[in-house]
């Protein structure tokens, strides 16, 4: 039994989550669910968007299903995502981008995965004011984050059979930030002799990724970098609304959808929740249920390729309960 913290968010949430949890019950896989919140809701609710409760929840259980949530119009307080990474030190962001059967895309056969570095660069949200008109934003890029991120990456590439891991940075320019980063990955690359390793400026990675996808296999990169090119190749495979995300560290696991809170179609029944299946997904193989989770990927893979039951999204007629129970039966 596995005690699991799910998180339902914000518009959409709670439709994709509660088809989320219901194909993972239908695998066999025994869970305890367990409710936290945070989000826009919550903020509103309770002044506080990701409350004290949530994190020790999520500390306590064996991994975490979270919804996408919504920031407050105009700012009013940090993503809750972000603050989740920090906080809980999910130092490594994992986004997978495969090719999916009877989803139209420029591609074949894409298999690659883009590694995060999770809680620096500029994202640590260290920024002010130096005299009006100017503000200053710190990069914050230290050894034993690179060190560590890279070592996840190869340590990943090694348990998956992937064959190179490609460090992407802008060391040509930041020499000091991303130059170390980029040091940092020789060094690790080292002890992973099996491993090729090599390494690519990340505009022309960009190019290349829109030019061949195929000539990547995983690419690690800090924050900002991470964050822009996942979100890339999640382009090259369908979108957001297909591709899944883990955020993982030494003490816990947040499992996510990265797509937004879609709040003119929430409650409506039209959700695709298959974004965040597939993160459900990635949480069974972390929780060591191969077979689970091999079983839920080929049902959405059956789904996927018949074309008969899918979402307004990907050209369908379907609900999210008509989907849903698609991949149950797939099965």
């Amino acid at each position: 039994m596995y005690n699991i913290v799910y998180i339902p968010g914000d518009g959409i949430g709670p439709e994709v989550v509660n088809a989320a949890k219901r194909v993972v019950d239908a695998t066999g896989v025994q869970c305890n669910w367990q409710e936290a919140h945070a989000g826009l809701a919550t903020f509103e609710r309770t002044g506080d968007p990701l409350p004290e409760e949530t994190l020790a929840a999520i500390r306590g259980a064996d991994a975490s299903l979270k919804g996408p949530t919504a920031t407050a119009s105009g700012g009013g307080f940090r993503s809750v995502n972000v603050a989740l990474r920090q906080k809980l030190q999910l130092y490594a962001n994992f986004r997978p981008a495969r090719t999916i059967p009877g989803i139209k895309s420029r591609y074949d056969d894409i298999d690659l995965i883009v590694i995060r570095e999770n809680t620096e660069g500029l994202y640590s949200g260290l920024e002010h004011t130096v005299v009006p008109g100017v503000v200053e934003s710190l990069r914050v890029i230290s050894a034993k984050a690179s060190e560590r991120i890279a070592k996840f990456a190869f340590d990943t590439a090694r348990r998956q059979g992937r064959k190179r891991v490609t460090c992407v940075h802008k060391a040509n320019i930041l020499k000091l930030s991303d130059g170390l980063f980029l040091d940092c990955c020789r060094k690790v690359a080292a002890d992973y002799s099996d491993i090729e390793f090599d390494d690519c400026i990340v505009d022309a990675a960009a190019m290349k990724l829109v030019i061949d996808p195929n000539q990547f296999d995983m690419l690690v990169m800090e924050n900002l970098f991470g964050d822009i090119l996942s979100d890339l190749t999640s382009g090259l495979v369908g979108g957001l609304g297909v591709t899944p995300s883990a955020n993982v560290g030494d003490d816990a696991a947040v499992f996510e959808a990265v797509h937004g809170t879609a709040p003119d179609i929430a409650g409506k029944g039209l959700a695709n929740p298959t974004a965040l299946i597939q993160s459900a997904v990635l949480m069974l193989r972390f929780l060591g249920e191969k077979d689970a989770a091999d079983r839920v990927d080929g049902a959405i893979r059956t789904v996927m390729a018949e074309g008969k039951r899918i979402t307004g999204d990907l050209g369908g007629t379907a609900s999210t309960t008509e989907f849903t129970d698609a991949v149950v039966a797939a099965l």
